[in-house]
C-alpha cells in the first residue's frame, strides 16, 4: 500500500513562525536537501500539523525540534494558501508571530537545514519562501492580531 504525502497526494495543512528580536529581525532557515520543498529558499521556521494536533502547539513543537529553544508565541498573521506549482504541491499555512522564551538558536537538522540567521525585515534575502514574504509583509503592515 503508497503512503500518501500530504501536500502532493492531499492539501497538506502546516505553518511557520515570524520570531523576532529585539533589533526587529527575524531567524530564518535556509531550507537543504532533504527539506519537503523549496529546497534553497530561505523560510521561517516552521513544519506540518500532525493528526490531533493544534496549529499553535505543532508551531512550538517543530521550532523546537528545529532551532532547540522555546519561544512564546504572541500574534496570529493571516494565513498563506501555499500552492508551489514547479513541485506540484499545495499547502494552507497558519502562521505566528512570537519572541524566544528560552534558549539559543541552533541548527538542530542540518540535514533539513543549511543554515540559520537573523535578518532585518527590511532586508530579506531574494530567495524567500511565498510564506514567509507574505508574513513579513503583512507584520510591517500591522495585519495580525495580537494574542
Amino acid at each position: 500500500m503508497t503512503k500518501l504525502k500530504a501536500g502532493k497526494d492531499y492539501i497538506g495543512v502546516g505553518g511557520g513562525v515570524l520570531i523576532l528580536n529585539r533589533k526587529g529581525e527575524t531567524l530564518l532557515l535556509k531550507r537543504g536537501g532533504k527539506s519537503k520543498n523549496q529546497i534553497g529558499w530561505w523560510s521561517k521556521p516552521g513544519g506540518s500539523v500532525e493528526y490531533g494536533e493544534q496549529a499553535q502547539w505543532a508551531m512550538e513543537r517543530e521550532i523546537e525540534e528545529e532551532l532547540g529553544i522555546k519561544i512564546k508565541i504572541w500574534g496570529y498573521l493571516p494565513h498563506t494558501d501555499h500552492i508551489i506549482k514547479r513541485e506540484d504541491q499545495h499547502w494552507v499555512a497558519v502562521n505566528y508571530l512570537a519572541s524566544v522564551k528560552a534558549g539559543i538558536p541552533r541548527n538542530m537538522e542540518p540535514h533539513k537545514c543549511d543554515e540559520i540567521g537573523w535578518f532585518s525585515l527590511k532586508r530579506l534575502p531574494k530567495k524567500l519562501a511565498q510564506t514567509t514574504r507574505e508574513s513579513a509583509k503583512n507584520y510591517l503592515a500591522g495585519k495580525y492580531i495580537k494574542l
